[in-house]
This record gives C-alpha cells, structure tokens and sequence, in this order.
C-alpha cells in the first residue's frame, strides 16, 4: 500500500507538525511512516528496511521533532549519515517541518566544508543535529559538541555508512551518548554489519520491513538501449533531445567518466553538470541547488555522490554505466517516479558483460526492463526480440 486508510492526524501528532504536513500536501503516511512513526513516538528502538524514495526522513524526523524540550538547549536528537549531500537533504527536510515550530533548531555538520560556519550553527544551541561521522568525531573532539543530552539517535542508509568504513566511528559514537533512549536503523537492505550494530545496542526492538513489491515501490517504466560502446554518449544526448526530458539524471561508475561525459555534452551545447568526490563541496552544493531549482537540466553522478539527492520531479534517470551493484540500481532509478508521480529509467547497455549484469539486476529486483531501439530522431520503439531458431535433430 502506497498509503494507508489511516491519516497524519489520526497519529496524535502536535498542532505544529499538523499544519506543517497539511502545508506540504502530506495527509497520508507512507507504510514506512505509519509502522516507524509510533514506536519511535514511545521510545522504542526500531531497525527498518525500507527502499529508497518510500519517506524514511520523515519516519524518524517527525518523533524527533515532536520529542524535542524547546526549554532545554541541548542536543536531544542526533541523526547520522553516510554523505554530506544526504546530511544537507535531512537537515532541509527537517527544516520543512519545523515551519510551524518555535525555538527548535537544526544544525548540520559535514567534511569537506569549512568548520568556521558549522561552529556557528552549534552557538545557536541546536536541539537536532545531522552529521557524518567523521566530522561529528571532530566537533566532539574540538569540545565543539556534547552528545551527553542526546535521547534518540538515528542511523540513516545504516547498510551504506557501515560499508563505507564507517562501522568504528558509529559505534564509538553510539557509546558516547550515555544516556540514549532510543536507537533508530533505517536501510535500504540489512547488511550483517547493521545487524551487529543492531544486536550491540538495541534492545526489544521493533522489526519493520517494507516489501519493494508494495505500492510504495516507485511507478517506473524501465528500458534498455543496446549502443555500441564508442556511440553511447552521442545516443545519450540524442535519447534526451529527442524525448524533450526538462529534468534529467545521469550515472556513471568512475568520476573519470563523469566528468568526461560533462565535458563531451557541455561542447555539444547541453546545459549540463557533474557531481562526484573530486569537484570541491562548495562547488557541488551549487550544482545541486540549481538542480533543484529546476535551473540546470541534466545532473551526471557517481553513486557515493549522489546520494541524498532528493528532488521529487526528476523526469527521467539514464544509467550511463550500467551499475556494478544490484543495490545501486534501485537507488538510480528510485530518484524517479517519487511523490506519487511516474518516472522512466533508461540503461545503456554496450557491451555482453553489462547486458548480463542488467539481466542479473532485473532478475534480483524483480524489474521488467524492456529492451527499445533509439532512432536517428531520438524516437524509441520497442525491440523485436528474434526467438531462438529451432535446434535441428541429428539423424546417425
């Protein structure tokens, strides 16, 4: 069910949060939100599997928001991510909701950024804050930040920071807030190190898994394209051209063919850009608020990069590369089709070994990708696909 019967004002939910949701358009919760929102409400910890694009922010930022004291000037809410471009979406989110709230604040805290501004945001006595890991570490270690106060901590893309190297700092964090009372896991799949941090420090808690198959799964259609490989990028600026798409993500595997994709549009006259871990964070902070102001029209990104991006009308999402993991083809094509809108998905397959592996992920995720042909004009039709020819029998 992409939403239930039961409504955000049947969840004994603040005035405040009410109107905030109502202004948003928000009247129904997701299943992720209506089956994490209440246990979280009572302190209990919770570990979540849920796909991307199904409303986990929401699912642990509305019991944080709720449990905060506006008398006590503490950090009582920690949530921990594994990239600054998914801490920076949290932190706007949460924002969105506190429009109707006085004296709650959130401060946001990422490498790659200069600690001056960060230091500031902490005077101002923040009552929430969103961090990665590592510069969390930092600011604790500056005496910048205490976490003895925090009540509820939450690890968001929890499978995502423990791969990425992480699993040492979140513990060490984790054990640093003495007088936690609730832990919160949410993740796209439940690795063996989520469940390990899971049997570390939680106790009795509440299992909630969201089912893909679901409605809340995103309403995508899903292509192929077989180009030969030197052809793949001319296909790809005629596959947008001629589909008229305003807004547009592109994904590649390296930052090398990141870059050199925006390079090779950027000449042919594509107002275009690239994000991924090279480009300095000031630098990609710009390039993701034009995207998401609608003023630039095509976004190319390497998968670390780009997660956290949440912009809710991406038209169409094309996999330069197909991925080299399952899971991060359900995290491309989940920026699309978000907000009960339809998406399209596009991969450009030009070798056997990345037909197989699109296979695979078809098969794994349980997708029909339908193979199409790209016309001169940038018109798409379906692929004939030839059927086997009959094995003859061999008479001795």
């Amino acid at each position: 069910m992409a939403e239930s019967s039961i409504t955000f004002s049947q969840m004994g939910l603040s005035q405040a949060m009410g109107k905030a949701l109502e202004r948003k358009g928000y009247g129904y919760p997701t299943t992720i939100q209506q089956l994490a929102i209440p246990p979280l409400m009572q302190w209990k910890d919770v570990i979540a599997k849920a796909p991307t694009g199904t409303g986990k922010t929401f699912a642990f930022g509305i019991p944080i928001i709720e449990h905060v004291n506006v008398q006590d000037p503490a950090v009582q809410g920690l949530i921990l991510a594994p990239t600054r471009e998914l801490a920076i979406q949290i932190g706007d989110e949460l924002r969105g909701l506190l429009a109707y709230y006085q004296g709650i604040r959130v401060a946001v805290l990422y490498g790659g950024a200069g600690i001056g501004g960060q230091l500031k945001q902490l005077e101002k006595k923040p009552q929430i804050v969103v961090a990665t890991p590592g510069r969390l570490m930092d600011h604790y270690n500056r005496k910048s930040i205490r976490l003895d106060k925090i009540q509820t901590v939450v690890l968001d893309e929890a499978d995502r920071m423990l791969d990425m190297g992480f699993f040492k700092d979140v513990t060490w964090i984790i054990e640093k807030v003495k007088n936690r009372r609730n832990l919160g896991l949410f993740s796209a799949t439940i690795s063996q190190e989520v469940m390990t941090v899971s049997w570390m420090y939680q106790r009795d808690e509440v299992e909630i898994t969201v089912e893909p198959k679901q409605q809340d799964r995103p309403d995508i259609q899903q292509f192929s394209l077989s180009i030969a490989p030197l052809q793949k990028t001319e296909a790809t600026l005629r596959l947008i051209r001629g589909q008229s798409f305003e807004r547009v993500m592109i994904f590649c595997n390296t930052k090398h063919m990141c870059q050199r994709l925006s390079d090779d549009f950027q000449r042919a006259g594509l107002d275009c850009a690239c994000i991924h871990g090279d480009i300095r964070q000031s630098q990609r902070e710009k390039t993701m608020q034009r995207y998401r102001e609608g003023k630039l029209p095509v976004l190319i990104a390497t998968d670390v990069a780009s997660r956290g991006i949440d912009v809710d009308d991406v038209d169409c999402v094309i996999n330069f590369d197909v991925p080299e993991e399952n899971e991060y083809y359900i995290h491309r094509i989940g920026r699309t089709g978000r907000a009960k809108k339809k998406g399209v998905a596009y991969s450009i397959v030009g070798s056997f070994p990345e037909k197989a592996k699109l296979d695979e992920i078809a098969k794994f995720s349980n997708y029909q990708i339908r193979p199409m042909v790209l016309g001169q004009d940038g018109s798409l039709t379906e692929e004939q696909v030839k059927a086997p020819a009959p094995v003859r029998k061999r008479f001795h």
